[in-house]
């Protein structure tokens, strides 16, 4: 088992400043090249501390404040634009990114791109349902719809 700090969340395991126990394939093939965590050693309690504090000046506080920001999200599509073929086929895939700034353009509040969850990647155009991570206990499905750029 290795024993690592996660760096960014990881679906299923912990979010950042977390310290987890894990087989050593995982954190080998997985965790240590995608750089979403570092080792442990004690010396990293300072870096934990950090990330911990960077993640609650990031984090919505209240679980009254994520409902209410799921219900704004969920109450009507995003919509964003982007380079397509005749077919329909995009130039490249709808990212996170473009998620995240698409909704704060909509009018919609901040939200993080580390936190939008994309099950398939985004190639064509139409209607696709996306998942918000808004806090532990709420999460936001939204409409994100891709239109041709005019």
């Amino acid at each position: 088992m290795a024993k690592l700090i996660l760096t960014h969340e990881v679906t299923g395991l912990g979010a950042p400043g977390d310290v987890v126990d894990v087989k050593d394939g995982y954190a080998r093939n997985y965790l240590l090249p995608r750089g979403l965590a570092t080792g442990w050693s004690k010396g990293a309690e300072k870096q934990i501390a950090g990330i911990r504090k960077a993640r609650k000046a990031r984090e919505i506080a209240t679980l009254d404040e994520a409902r209410a920001v799921r219900d704004s999200l969920q109450s009507k599509p995003v919509v964003v634009t982007a380079r397509a073929g005749a077919s329909g086929r995009l130039f490249g895939a709808i990212t996170t990114s473009d998620i995240a700034d698409a909704v704060t353009a909509s009018g919609g509040p901040s939200i993080d791109k580390r936190k939008v969850e994309i099950g398939q990647p985004i190639k064509s155009l139409g209607e696709f349902q996306v998942q918000v991570r808004l806090h532990e206990d709420v999460s936001a499905q939204i409409d994100v719809r891709v239109v041709p750029e005019a």
